[in-house]
């Protein structure tokens, strides 16, 4: 016979017995409640596996009166800001409470509890939790994720790998080994060694064995090989929990998202499902009859050399300095362009008015800080005119001279109607929000500017957390409980099943038209599933055009990954997160309209020989304001709607201030406040030579310019600075809360001290009342007056465009397709009853785009 090699020869001798490990039994004496910190969680930013909001995890971990929490999402770190800010509130929320209710006994408090920050790996036979010690090791698990994230791997994915990639690079990190766990399997004890000395040997003394005991069979069995898996690696052991969910009642979602992630019903999923509900946030008392005492002993240890606080990101941010003047600081580069830009606005002289404006916000600038930000936007905007390419700024920046002198802003200060601290607040200390339009046809070159100017690593895009809806959410969680395709169809597709009372109607009515029938059980649970997952994180995109910027490297601040686009890169931060992390974000927007005003411009040059520029056409013609006033608007910009135009006849604009009212009146918002049938009275009133009647004369300052009926949400903010004495920044936050209330509901802390505060100031308790009914309804949809106020300035030029040069403007629309709310048909239909004459195709003639031919010789 032939020898036995070792291998075989050590497979042939006596098994060795272990004895199991000593764990605690609930049959002792009960003891003190250990402390503990999780140091492995994952919240719903673990796309399809997370079970309950980072918010969640932190209140409940609160709760339970652990020391710290770490948040350690699968390769992400786009929900740790959710976490950070949602401690914050928290703990607002119970004084607060405690405020509001002085009679009920304090609410528990956990003063000593906080938050870890790191991400989880998966390398197949293990996985990695890494948790940053402070911001050089926050830093390098950025750099790491990023790396990962920018694989070829295809978008949302990502790759790691033990040998190729640079796990060494994870310093001042944490590091807990996972080891893979199959149902029933035993451990490979001599690869898990391998694996462990590895580890051990890259990460030194900041590695660590995590012991997951979630109540299943073989517990006990898998403790005891993790012990000999210490033992031989001298590597220690550490308690975690595996969290993904805050509850256990969680349970039922948690096995719906893994069937959305496996494909398959739930009844199919099989070993995918978790075993049981354990993998929640559990009582302390019930880990201390889990695990032994030492190891939860070891989560503290972890937690101590785990400082990292998010909010150093604030005071390490830094913005670019490129476009500092050789030998000046910030501060001189941007005063000096400001008063240039100033001269060149005014050249007659500026205005008392616009140089003490000019001169508030240029302090105000330079005390928080941000003058790069404006110099940077002012020099991506003058990049794009010395290119030719139509821009122009709006939003809340339409509300600062600064950005009107730097050329941002085509907003007047000397007529507008300004309240800064809509854009930049002292209290708030926020950043500022320019949004600058670019012609959608070519913003890709301002955007390859950008990455050109600053580079990869210090410039990318904004994400977008795109979210479960209803119908979205009714179609995966019916398909993942196996409902018939046809219901999901039916109901998902109806727009009754937001309205509760008659819900039970609509899906025997939705039943009924599928020809299927499902249990009662069934449905309730599909109905209360899709509420639980509404607002859920599917995965992220990115931004429109929100651009980031740093002086040093971006991706030691936040990871970048691919986007689906070529040649973009996207942060894992969206909006809230940038603004509550203190970094400033420069939005370069797309807007059709312009796009087709400047190849209007282009064509009218063209033909009449002339030069023609935007801000020259006039916004006071009235044979322009008639056309407007007779809804003839197919195709001009932004009240070519049928609302807008059912609109116009009545409201009879005869002036650009009238358009801007135009622009924001036909909203949600404004209808759903009833503010639009108060104003259009009060408007034949002042056409008929009457008398409008303020009952508050104080009110007319923020009022009179829309006939005492609020329109805008500035004008909000300006009543409750004067009726209920609100500060600016509470005015501010009160403004937030309006465009958010649906959201978060956070609107309702306003209530009581906006009507009080009017009720208090000698202002009757109805009118109180309705002031506050307005600004829910602005919740719904309210446009801020410096938005309106620019679009309203397109709309004046799209609209003397049409009816000066319709042939010019026709082309303009279909050479800039797709666009707009009407069809190139109807365009062209349009067109011929305004007199152009449309030519067909011809093979012989025609060009790549739209030109423009004289009319035959006697042709009418």
């Amino acid at each position: 016979m032939p020898e036995l090699s070792d291998k075989q020869l050590a497979a042939r001798q006596p098994a060795r017995l272990h004895v199991l490990p000593q764990r605690p039994s609930a049959l002792t004496p009960s003891r003190t409640l250990p402390d503990y910190a999780e140091l492995h969680a994952l919240s719903n930013f673990s796309f399809q596996r997370g079970a309950s909001h980072p918010e969640e995890l932190v209140a409940r971990a609160y709760q339970l009166g652990y020391k710290a929490l770490a948040i350690t999402d699968e390769c992400s770190v786009a929900g740790i800001v959710r976490a950070h800010v949602g401690l914050r509130e928290h703990e607002e929320a119970l004084a607060e409470y405690e405020r509001d209710n002085p009679d009920e006994p304090p609410q528990p408090r956990n003063p000593d509890f906080r938050l870890l920050f790191g991400s989880e790996f998966d390398f197949g036979r293990f996985r990695l939790v890494v948790i940053a010690h402070d911001l050089e090791g926050w830093g390098n698990l950025c750099e790491f994720i990023t790396a990962a994230r920018t694989t070829e791997a295809p978008k949302g994915e990502y790759r790691v790998d033990w040998h190729t990639s640079d796990v060494a690079s994870l310093r001042h990190c944490e590091v807990l080994f996972v080891p893979r766990r199959q149902p029933g399997v035993a451990m490979d004890l001599i690869a898990a060694c391998a694996d462990v000395a590895a580890a051990a040997a890259t990460f030194g003394l900041n590695s660590w064995i995590a012991v997951e005991l979630l109540d299943e069979l073989d517990d006990d069995l898998w403790l005891a090989s993790l012990m000999q898996l210490s033992a031989h690696t001298a590597v220690p052991l550490v308690a975690a929990g595996d969290v993904h969910m805050h509850l256990r009642s969680r349970k039922p979602l948690q096995d719906v998202v893994t069937a959305i992630r496996e494909g398959q019903p739930v009844a199919d999923c099989g070993f995918s499902l978790q075993s049981n509900a354990e993998r929640h946030l559990r009582a302390r008392l019930r880990l201390a009859d889990l695990y032994p005492p030492e190891l939860l002993a070891n989560t503290l240890v972890v937690m101590e050399r785990c400082r990292f606080d998010p909010d150093v990101i604030r005071e390490t941010y830094k913005y670019p300095l490129e476009l500092v003047g050789g030998g000046e600081t910030p501060t001189q580069t941007l005063v000096r362009r400001t008063w240039e830009g100033a001269a060149r606005r005014y050249p007659h002289g500026i205005p008392d008015k616009v140089r003490l404006q000019v001169q508030h916000e240029l302090d105000l600038i330079t005390e928080l800080q941000y003058e790069m930000f404006f110099l940077t936007v002012e020099d991506i905007v003058r990049f794009a005119r010395d290119q030719k390419i139509l821009c122009q700024g709006r939003g809340s920046s339409a509300n600062s001279a600064v950005c009107y002198c730097l050329g941002i802003t085509a907003i007047n200060p000397a007529v507008g109607n300004m309240l800064f601290e809509r854009f930049l607040s002292r209290e708030r200390k926020e950043a500022p929000d320019i949004d600058v339009d670019f012609e959608h046809q070519r913003r890709e070159e301002v955007i390859q500017y950008i990455y050109n100017k600053y580079g990869r690593e210090r410039a990318a895009i904004a994400a977008v957390v795109i979210r479960y809806r209803t119908r979205s959410a009714l179609r995966d969680v019916g398909k993942a409980l196996g409902i018939d395709e046809r219901l999901i169809d039916a109901f998902a597709g109806d727009h009754h099943w937001f309205d509760t009372e008659i819900l039970d109607t609509r899906l025997e009515e939705a039943m009924a038209v599928a020809g299927v029938r499902e249990s009662t059980l069934r449905l309730r649970q599909w109905l209360a599933l899709t509420q639980q997952i509404k607002g859920f994180p599917r995965h992220l995109s990115q931004h429109v055009g929100g651009f980031v910027l740093t002086q040093t490297k971006l991706t030691r601040l936040v990871p970048v990954e691919k986007a689906s686009m070529v040649d973009r890169s996207v942060i894992q931060w969206e909006k809230d997160d940038l603004e509550a992390m203190g970094m400033l974000k420069v939005d370069v927007l797309a807007l059709g309209m312009l796009s087709a005003i400047r190849r209007s411009l282009d064509f009218v040059n063209r033909w009449r020989g002339t030069s023609l520029e935007m801000h020259q056409i006039p916004d006071d013609d009235a044979k322009v304001y008639d056309m407007i006033c007779d809804a003839d608007t197919v195709g001009v910009f932004q009240i070519e709607s049928r609302a807008q135009m059912s609109m116009l006849p009545r409201l009879q604009p005869r002036k650009y201030y009238d358009l801007v009212v135009e622009v924001a009146i036909v909203r949600p918002g404004p209808i759903q406040g009833g503010m639009v049938h108060p104003y259009l009275k009060n408007r034949e009133k002042e056409r008929k030579g009457q008398s409008i009647v303020y009952p508050y004369p104080a009110l007319i300052e923020a009022l009179g310019r829309t006939l005492g009926v609020p329109i805008f949400q500035e004008q909000v903010m300006q009543i409750a600075m004067i009726a209920a004495k609100f500060t600016p920044d509470q005015a501010d936050r009160l403004r937030r809360a309006m465009a958010a209330w649906k959201r978060s509901g956070g609107i309702d802390k306003f209530k009581n001290h906006l009507i009080d505060g009017m009720v208090d100031n000698g202002y009757d308790r109805p009118f109180a009342e309705a002031i506050f009914k307005q600004c829910e309804g602005f919740g719904e949809y309210g446009f801020p007056e410096s938005h309106a106020a620019s679009f309203a300035l397109l709309v004046v030029v799209s609209c003397w465009l049409k009816y000066h040069e319709p042939a010019c403007f026709l082309a303009a629309m279909l050479d800039s397709q797709p666009m707009g709310f009407y069809s190139p048909s109807q365009l062209l239909q349009d067109a011929r009853r305004h007199g152009v004459e449309v030519r067909p195709v011809d093979v012989m003639v025609s060009e790549l785009d739209c030109t423009l031919e004289a009319r035959d010789a006697g042709a009418p």
